[in-house]
């Protein structure tokens, strides 16, 4: 029995099916002269993403955040803990130059920080991380390690300063005192992985 298209007879397929690769024939024709070209564009994009990518995850100097018009708090994080902090669902971020959230307020007015940015986040559970970048005098080191440890903060050494931590209840607080920057964190029942660590690893490298 011959096979049948559209209820039509056999002697009907052969012509149909023989147009159909040639169509199909005629059009891969056209078409591949495109195919170099497209697959170069792909080459040429992914060259300059990764390009792109790599120039973002250049450091900048500690001493120069902070210093543009265009700075932001994108400046102040690695790549990877900002990824971090933005694709969680819900977080917020606002930007400003508040003062350090430090409840070591005496420490605070002793060292008289001039503010370069601080970023605050929250995310949907309430929780908060606030981050301070600032500038101090560079001597005021030990005037950082005895105010923070007569508040029951935990000091050791950080490089050329100090780094000094103290936990109360849901509260994580870690000021580092160092080269003349002063880089304090407060975090309030929200503590990202290595948060502190991935700032200090982007600012003292």
């Amino acid at each position: 029995m011959h096979g049948m298209i559209g209820g039509r007879s056999g002697w009907i397929a052969w012509p149909v099916g023989i147009v159909c690769a040639g169509v199909v024939a005629g059009l891969a024709w056209l078409a591949a002269p495109g195919v170099p070209g497209a697959v170069q564009m792909l080459g040429d994009l992914l060259r300059s993403g990764a390009s792109s990518t790599a120039g973002q995850a250049t450091p900048r100097p500690i001493q120069s955040i902070g210093t543009a018009l265009t700075d932001d708090c994108r400046s102040l994080y690695p790549d990877g803990l900002w990824a971090q902090l933005t694709w969680r669902a819900h977080s917020v971020l606002d930007q400003s130059q508040d003062p350090p959230a430090t409840t070591a307020t005496a420490v605070r007015d002793a060292l008289r920080p001039a503010v370069l940015m601080t970023c605050a986040w929250r995310d949907a559970g309430g929780g908060h991380v606030v981050t301070t970048l600032a500038k101090v005098d560079a001597a005021d080191g030990a005037i950082a390690a005895a105010g923070l440890s007569s508040q029951g903060f935990a000091c050791t050494g950080a490089g050329s300063g100090i780094r000094c931590t103290r936990t109360t209840g849901t509260v994580v607080e870690t000021n580092i005192v160092r080269d003349g920057m002063w880089l304090s964190t407060t975090e309030t029942g929200w503590h990202p992985s290595g948060y502190v660590d991935a700032l200090v690893g982007r600012l003292w490298p």
